[in-house]
């Protein structure tokens, strides 16, 4: 019931064809195949790294031996040309890089951080000098034999896929479970993930195509992130009873409206039936708190946009419930700062599915 999202620390392209350029402040990755104005089959292919004392942090002091899922997200700008179906691949990078100052449409071009044939040009560091690529990664090759448009591991534990068709959304959610674990086990070190797209589709004339996400950069609310969700449900009604008709009223008890950025806020759902049954009692029956089933989630809205930002999970949004009633815990972090959310519920009772709208807002605020 637990979903906490890490934004990047940095973020670049790398362009096959042009070798030297540093694109570290572009709002822009672009993961594309594309034909060059000497007609040369080229490549373009984002990296984008997390910190790493904030994965730790998670998975040390939060998750605490949970069972969890990270996921990769991005979201798309643009695309043209797009084919039917293609598939993108994600591997963790296995050299660390400096993401610069330059933007792709600097003139003349900056070349003082990473690009398609060094992790830092300014020092004059290559992604890998010619030869026998180290135990378990690989690279491509650029002309005269020099390695270039990075350096990544190739074991099959850690690539993440993700196939996109004519009806897909093109955004990017590719599950990094592996990778993080790796990371926060000190497995493999953290230099951040590289996308690309499959063998058969670069550097060749098969697919030419173009898709573009927001960068580390992005000045809008759509950055990159990494989301990692854990599970820390926990089930006991104490003396509540529970809800088993669908006219049911449920409010947020402890609603402050306004949140700190970086805070950890606990909602309260208070639940009773609409109609409540005759009772003779010292107190009104309207004051009766009930829990949910168990099958009962939360989501989050941005308000002015009504994209779903924490989405409704069996496994990991599921609402908790304690002898006072039910909760769930929101990791402010992950949402945009002075915007407005709203809060969904979602339980099914007696067989009827409900959503319950009742006009939770809040506000981030910094």
């Amino acid at each position: 019931m637990a979903v906490y999202k890490i934004f990047p620390e940095k973020s670049a392209t790398l362009y096959s064809y042009y070798p030297t350029l540093n694109s570290g402040l572009d709002e822009i990755l672009e993961l594309s195949t594309y034909e060059s104005i000497v007609s040369t089959n080229e490549v373009s292919r984002p990296i984008i790294k997390f910190p790493q004392a904030e994965i730790l942090d998670i998975i040390n002091n939060k998750v605490s031996g949970a069972s969890y899922s990270a996921s990769l997200r991005l979201s798309l700008a643009n695309a043209s040309q797009v084919p039917l179906n293609y598939t993108i691949f994600c591997h963790p990078l296995a050299a660390d890089w400096n993401v610069g100052t330059g933007r792709f449409s600097n003139s003349p071009i900056t070349t003082n951080g990473v690009s398609w044939k060094f992790t830092n040009q300014l020092a004059g560091n290559p992604w890998f000098t010619a030869g026998v690529f180290p135990t378990g990664t690989t690279g491509s090759y650029i002309s005269s034999g020099e390695v270039g448009g990075g350096l990544w591991y190739t074991g099959s534990t850690y690539v993440a896929t993700q196939s996109f068709n004519h009806v897909n959304f093109f955004d990017i959610s590719l599950n990094v479970t592996n990778t993080i674990n790796a990371w926060s086990g000190s497995i493999l070190p953290n230099y951040g993930f590289i996308l690309k797209h499959s063998s058969s589709l670069e550097f060749t004339t098969a697919s030419k195509f173009e898709t573009k996400y927001f960068s580390a950069e992005t000045h809008t609310i759509y950055p990159p992130c990494l989301e990692i969700k854990w599970n820390d449900w926990i089930y006991n009604i104490g003396s509540l009873s529970v809800a088993t008709a669908p006219s049911i009223v449920a409010t947020l008890a402890n609603n402050q409206s306004e949140y700190q950025q970086d805070s950890i806020q606990r909602f309260r759902v208070n639940v009773r039936d609409q109609y409540p049954a005759r009772a003779f009692q010292a107190t009104s029956v309207y004051l009766n708190n009930k829990a949910l089933p168990t099958a009962s989630y939360y989501s989050i809205k941005d308000l002015d946009t009504e994209e779903i930002v924490v989405d409704y999970d069996t496994t990991y949004t599921k609402i908790s419930c304690d002898p006072t009633g039910m909760y769930f815990d929101v990791y402010v972090n992950g949402l945009e700062p002075e915007r407005y959310y709203k809060i969904l519920i979602k339980t099914t009772i007696a067989g009827t599915t409900l959503v319950l709208d009742d006009n939770y807002y809040f506000k981030v605020i910094r």
